[in-house]
């Protein structure tokens, strides 16, 4: 199964708490409750590119599926870790750089939805 698509967040729930557990101070997630985000996927065999829009940022991340690699947010935090893929789900293990907290990320097309999940670990 292919992740090509795009998506748009139609809800998010407890994504307040998460955000506070990682870490993240308040003001910026006030901002991430009001992101009206967009998500592109684009996969080729196991190189994905991922790009996630929104009213207050953009970004663009491009890895291999059990390839380690770094990148930063929006908000300036880096991240470390890999994504790969369960069964029909992109399962991904993460590290802040700056506090160490772990958190796994999954993203599951059931139908025409993309279902993203973050959980601190």
């Amino acid at each position: 199964m292919a992740f090509d698509g795009n998506w748009k967040a139609d809800r998010s729930e407890n994504y307040d708490k998460f955000m506070e557990q990682m870490g993240i101070n308040i003001m910026k997630r006030k901002l991430g409750a009001h992101d009206n985000l967009k998500i592109t996927i684009k996969q080729d065999e196991n190189k994905f590119t991922i790009k996630e829009s929104s009213t207050f940022r953009t970004i663009e991340i491009i890895f291999m599926l059990g390839v380690h690699f770094e990148y930063t947010l929006a908000d300036g935090t880096e991240l470390s870790g890999t994504w790969n893929l369960e069964g029909n789900k992109l399962v991904g293990k993460f590290n802040r750089k700056d506090n160490g907290k772990e958190l796994k990320a999954f993203r599951e097309l059931l139908g025409d939805e993309l279902i993203q999940c973050h959980v601190k670990v």
